[in-house]
């Protein structure tokens, strides 16, 4: 029998980090539609909530935060945010009863349960990512941009129906090994991960954007790979060097 969990027994800390993390997810929906990512109701975020505690330590929930089922882009807010236990089971979390949590909730669940590292994982349908998966072909390694932000190749995940975990399991199986943060899922459409929701989404975009240069590219030719002694030093660089730390 599933554990009845009601948000509004938690405590002061998990509540005010589900307030959070509903405010982050609903905000970062519109950072899809921006990006051109999605249309109609297609496309998902998530983020597990973390509760940063007074001693500065933070604490990882078996909670997270996704996006509704069907419900169109401009209706997204805060207040209708999905609150799911890692089962990928809707909890009380103050919504409608009959308010579901998004079809690919069983997949995001698996994805949080399986690799601890990932804080935010977000689902789309972009035009040329999704065109790559439809040839099951991985978009290769042609760009410094995506040196730096993949460490190789976007690789192709296995074929897998929508409405159980076949997709998270698949989406594990393919990255687990790798250094991309996104995976081409087999005749679907990418899946990306992050430390969180928002590093999740600038990862849905730059995915998108690598695979309609590559695309362009071919047009005029067969693009030239980058040696792989030098997709390390240039993805060493990026995650370590650039930016503010």
């Amino acid at each position: 029998m599933t554990e009845r969990i009601v948000l509004a027994d938690l405590d002061d800390g998990v509540r005010g980090a589900v307030a959070d993390a509903r405010e982050r997810v609903a905000r970062l929906h519109g950072e899809l539609i921006r990006w051109g990512l999605v249309v109609w109701t297609a496309g998902n975020v998530s983020e597990r909530v973390s509760v940063s505690r007074p001693d500065g330590s933070v604490e990882r929930t078996d909670l997270f935060v996704i996006k509704p089922s069907g419900v169109a882009y401009e209706e997204l807010t805060a207040d209708n945010m999905v609150v799911c236990t890692l089962n990928g089971d809707k909890i009380e979390d103050g919504t409608p009863e009959n308010l579901t949590p998004s079809s690919d909730t069983a997949a995001h669940a698996y994805v949080y349960r399986h690799m601890d590292r990932v804080g935010g994982v977000v689902h789309t349908h972009s035009t040329y990512a999704t065109a790559w998966a439809a040839r099951r072909e991985p978009v290769p390694c042609v760009l410094t941009m995506m040196a730096d932000e993949f460490g190789g190749e976007i690789p192709v995940g296995p074929f897998a129906l929508i409405g159980d975990d076949s997709i998270g399991r698949g989406i594990v199986e393919t990255l687990s090994g790798s250094r991309s943060p996104a995976v081409l899922m087999a005749n679907h459409g990418p899946f990306t991960i992050g430390v969180d929701a928002r590093a999740a989404v600038k990862a849905a975009a730059m995915c998108e954007e690598v695979a309609r240069t590559v695309h362009i590219a071919r047009q005029g030719g067969d693009p030239v790979p980058i040696e792989q002694d030098l997709i390390d030093r240039l993805n060493d660089r990026y995650q370590n060097v650039y930016g503010q730390h």
